[in-house]
């Protein structure tokens, strides 16, 4: 018998994004029960809608898993390309909601094409990475294309508004340029010049500079957060230990806005307690810690930038939506990834964990061992073998 080592995708990180997917719809609804009884008659409106995202999303995982991550680097420049021209468009032809215009709408179907642009401009950079070579420690051949594509786009989602996903595509931008061994002088001149332009723009609208003044006014002894983040911490302390169990949450019946969203991971407290948010929060570390290694044991260059900038992506929104929903940082709009509801954020991070996926299937982290038969022939004197496969 002979041995053929193949590899497989990484087990350990498919079973974590299919949990955190799948336990969603128990969570979101839950979250959105309420609401969606009062707003649409049918208490299950939102479960089906965020379960059709779910789907969804799975397929642009397993897609996205059988391409091969290296063809991506020749799409890379027109998804980015495209990208700005859907900011544009957000801004022309988007709809208003609350205040910003975020969302395209193509009859009753939704698209943030925000989401898209944060992947793009990452995939691209690491194409960049891998095709300047040395020339990216060059300020004017390698940093300064790479900041244009990086301005355009974080000015672009800025002016929607949407402050927080705009700093964090420019803060993921720039830990990827890290990573991909740009200049550090060129990193830190360029986040020095740019913290008091992003301080003014985050003080320049009044419902921003309150939510800061909240988030700093909610240290003080008799003082509370914002309304929000103070029914989210009422939910954790509801929830206790072990949560007071599914669909038996009180803080989604209209205290807490946005249970279903952004702050859904306050739900997951309540009705799962202490060892819930501590399991959610493990799958996510799971996830890091296999990107990350997976990232080590990657074959070249661009996979192994590719695959620190999703692992990075993925578990910076987790850590920070988790955060923000227990009051250590200010309230935002990023979502949890695979729980929230949302269409956009559900189907283009599973994409992306499907490009991780295929990164892990080519490297020697993980082989599969197949046996192949052989079949054999011996010559006159019986001691030689000759092998045909």
């Amino acid at each position: 018998m002979s041995l053929e080592h193949k590899n497989h995708i990484d087990l350990s990180i498919l079973i974590a994004v299919l949990s955190l997917m799948l336990l969603s719809l128990g969570v979101v609804y839950s979250a959105s029960a309420s609401y969606a009884q009062h707003r649409a008659g049918d208490s299950e409106h939102m479960l089906i809608s965020h379960s059709v995202k779910v789907f969804l999303g799975i397929i642009a995982l397993f897609i996205f898993m059988r391409v091969d991550y290296r063809r991506l680097q020749g799409l890379t420049k027109f998804a980015v390309v495209l990208a700005v021209v859907l900011l544009f468009g957000t801004l022309l032809l988007g709809g208003e909601a609350k205040g910003a215009t975020r969302w395209l709408r193509f009859s009753s179907i939704g698209f943030q094409p925000s989401e898209f642009a944060k992947y793009a401009l990452l995939f691209h950079l690491c194409t960049l990475f891998n095709k300047k070579g040395e020339d990216i420690k060059d300020f004017k051949k390698g940093f300064l294309p790479m900041m244009v594509w990086i301005g355009i786009i974080t000015l672009l989602v800025m002016a929607q508004p949407n402050f927080s996903m705009g700093a964090m595509i420019f803060i993921l931008s720039m830990i990827v340029l890290y990573i991909g061994n740009v200049r550090f002088k060129h990193l830190f001149l360029t986040f020095v010049s740019m913290l008091p332009l992003l301080t003014i723009y985050m003080l320049s609208a009044e419902y921003r500079l309150k939510r800061v003044m909240d988030f700093i006014n909610g240290f003080g002894s008799d003082a509370k957060p914002d309304y929000q983040a103070w029914q989210s911490i009422l939910g954790f302390g509801n929830g206790g230990i072990f949560g007071v169990g599914p669909g038996e949450s009180k803080q989604r019946d209209f205290f807490l806005p946005e249970s279903y969203g952004d702050f859904v991971f306050s739900i997951v407290g309540e009705e799962y307690g202490f060892i819930g948010t501590i399991f959610f929060l493990g799958l996510f570390f799971l996830i890091m810690y296999r990107g990350f290694k997976i990232a080590k044991h990657s074959t070249d260059p661009f996979g192994r930038n590719l695959a620190i900038s999703i692992t990075i992506a993925i578990t910076m929104y987790a850590l920070i939506n988790a955060s923000v929903t227990l009051g250590i940082l200010p309230t935002t709009g990023l979502p949890m990834p695979f729980v929230s509801y949302g269409g956009s954020s559900m189907v283009f991070s599973a994409a992306a964990i499907g490009v991780l996926l295929n990164i892990s299937a080519q490297t020697d982290l993980h082989p599969r061992v197949r046996e192949i038969p052989l079949v054999g022939s011996i010559d006159a004197d019986g001691l030689n073998i000759r092998k045909v496969y």
